[in-house]
């Protein structure tokens, strides 16, 4: 029965069949009728099913089941007979069948050509088996259907080096793993032993590596008992060949940081595949830094719109993008709008412009796009953009979180009294709005706090550091406003390099002091504050309304006196702040005293201070 089994299973996984009818079984000698079929070990590897037109089909209980006993018939056919199963022609002289019978490599060799031949792999783990099946340890196993045992180490040696000789060629990086697997039924593992020596030890240059050596760098990767969540292609090599070589990898992994690795568009074509699969387990891509161009784009999109790509952050940061990419991405995601969730086109080098923001907004509209994060900083917008935007998320708002305008010098006060329409809109959830360095004016400050004053409980998050940001003393007021106000969620502002005073301090401690105040992180940052500034802020950090967690005042020309106010303030309220960012200031040494003994203050919960 075994010799039966073991021939159905080769000639149908030659033909790439797993299912088989009657009359194959027939053809091999197993009669289904017989009482021994239903017995014994037919019936625990063999499985009988209805077709779809009801008639009775066959199959072995898994696939390596048929692929083991596919080895095993190929296997005992040469030991027994001397016959080559893997070869076209067979020669069958007595002295050809003394020859093979000591020249097991012969076979092995064959089953390796089949292999890589093989369009699909289906004859992987086949070869895995037979390669196997000639140790003698194995081999002692099958005494009771062996006639004589092969030949022993030398040949299993030869086998070896062929295998290495073809790692050597230009294969497919699943080939080349499939290959150092067999190099492990085999025992050997001087490949794979060599390159993790060299990881060990901090060595390891794959500059120099040979093919050979790559495949058993993914084998190792692959196998690794660290959770394959972030691949880092900086620490191996920022180059296009690394990439290519260790795509199995990427593939694996849930996150893939290739940011500068000298990547083309040919990449995009690799990576469209890993994206395209049903097994890939990729869900956060970033390609920022790399000159793709439009043309690379378009390849990403092929595979952005299959219904088996779950990527839900895409990072395309300065990849030399035009509006075409966003032409590219709208269609692409309008097949499937679920993913991505996060997408960043950002960066200097993306002239995406407001004909591409208007291309992204046809999407944004679709009632089942999912985007919670949208990046476009830098991108040679105007306030025609926000007006695309702003209509676009008021028809859809529920899902948008996080919106990145900053460094777009022409937006200015009207785009953002654009976005303001939205923000007013009772649908709004955007809970992070970045504006930074986008040429606003104190205009822009009264266009939000009237559009907050009506749908306070969003944003979270306002940013609109920069000096290119001119708020003035006057903005900052009708902000600080906002805090003020019960029904407002404001967690974090971001105020850094605006051209404020003290009296900016003085609203802003008003509102630290407020009852409703939920502010958790306020940025100061380069702004010339002096020592009068932070006193009057430091008022509001004595109020035990206040809840600020991170205060950052790098920069604000603050000396002993500065510090001097807030270490007062912090032994009045210490219970909150966490964080406190004094950088390029000059506290002197009594100044830095006072608030380093905070940090061991066991009722102060201080815990960072630079």
């Amino acid at each position: 029965m075994m010799e039966s089994l073991g021939k159905l299973a080769f000639d149908q996984l030659q033909k790439g069949n797993l299912i088989f009818y009657e009359s194959d079984l027939t053809e091999c000698g197993i009669d289904i009728r017989a009482a021994s079929v239903y017995s014994g070990v037919f019936t625990q590897i063999f499985k009988e099913e209805r077709g779809l037109y009801q008639d009775k089909v066959f199959c072995f209980i898994h696939l390596s089941v048929q692929e083991f006993l596919a080895a095993l018939h190929v296997h005992l056919t040469f030991i027994n007979s001397g016959l080559n199963l893997l070869e076209q022609q067979q020669t069958t002289s007595t002295w050809s069948k003394l020859f093979n019978k000591l020249k097991l490599q012969s076979l092995h060799q064959s089953a390796v050509n089949k292999a890589l031949q093989s369009p699909n792999g289906h004859l992987d783990l086949f070869l895995r088996f037979l390669l196997g099946l000639s140790l003698q340890t194995n081999q002692t196993l099958l005494r009771g259907l062996l006639t004589q045992t092969g030949s022993g180490s030398q040949t299993n040696q030869e086998t070896v080096q062929y295998i290495k000789k073809k790692l050597s060629e230009n294969l497919s990086a699943e080939k080349s793993i499939n290959l150092i697997h067999c190099l492990n039924e085999l025992n050997d593992c001087s490949l794979v032993e060599e390159i993790q020596q060299s990881l060990r030890s901090g060595s390891l240059s794959t500059d120099e590596l040979s093919p050979a050596q790559w495949s058993a760098l993914v084998f190792i990767l692959l196998s690794s008992e660290e959770d394959l969540d972030v691949f880092d292609l900086q620490k191996y090599s920022a180059s296009e060949e690394a990439l290519l070589r260790l795509l199995p990898v990427v593939k694996a992994s849930n996150k893939a940081l290739l940011s500068g690795c000298n990547l083309s568009e040919r990449s995009c074509d690799a990576l469209s595949s890993v994206l395209n699969s049903q097994s890939s387990s990729l869900k956060e891509l970033d390609l920022s830094n790399n000159e793709l161009w439009d043309s690379g784009v378009k390849l990403l999109s092929a595979a952005l719109q299959s219904p088996h790509c779950t990527l839900e952050t895409l990072r395309l940061w300065g990849c030399g993008l035009s509006k075409i990419s966003c032409d590219y991405l709208a269609a692409a995601l309008k097949s499937n709008p679920s993913y991505p969730r996060v997408l960043d086109l950002s960066g200097t080098y993306n002239n995406l412009q407001d004909s591409g923001v208007k291309q992204l907004c046809v999407l944004l509209k679709n009632p089942r796009c999912r985007f919670e994060t949208l990046r476009l900083w830098c991108c040679g917008l105007s306030e025609i953009s926000c007006d695309y935007l702003a209509a676009a998320l008021k028809s859809n708002p529920s899902h948008l979180r996080e919106l990145d305008l900053s460094n777009n010098n022409n937006l200015q006060d009207p785009g953002v009294k654009q976005l303001c329409v939205l923000l007013e809109s009772p649908g709004c959830g955007l809970e992070t709005l970045r504006l930074m360095d986008c040429g606003l004016s104190e205009i822009s400050c009264d266009y939000l706090a009237a559009a907050l004053k009506s749908n306070p409980s969003y944003p979270r998050v306002l940013d609109l550091s920069v000096d290119c940001n001119n708020l003035q003393d006057s903005g900052v007021k009708q902000l600080c406003v906002l805090l003020e106000n019960p029904r407002c969620r404001f967690e974090t502002l971001r105020l850094s390099h605006c051209d404020l005073s003290e009296r900016s301090c003085e609203a802003l401690a008003s509102g630290l002091s407020s009852q409703t105040s939920n502010l958790r992180q306020l940025d100061l940052s380069n702004i010339n504050l002096k020592d009068s500034g932070v006193k009057l802020l430091s008022e509001g950090l004595k109020s035990p309304h206040c809840t600020l967690e991170t205060l950052s005042l790098s920069g604000c020309l603050i000396t002993e006196e500065g510090c001097t106010s807030l270490a007062s303030a912090l032994s009045s309220n210490p219970s909150h702040l966490r964080e406190l960012d004094l950088s390029y200031n000059h506290p002197g040494p009594s100044g830095m005293k006072l608030l380093s003994a905070g940090l061991k203050d066991p009722g102060w919960r201080l815990d960072t201070l630079r």
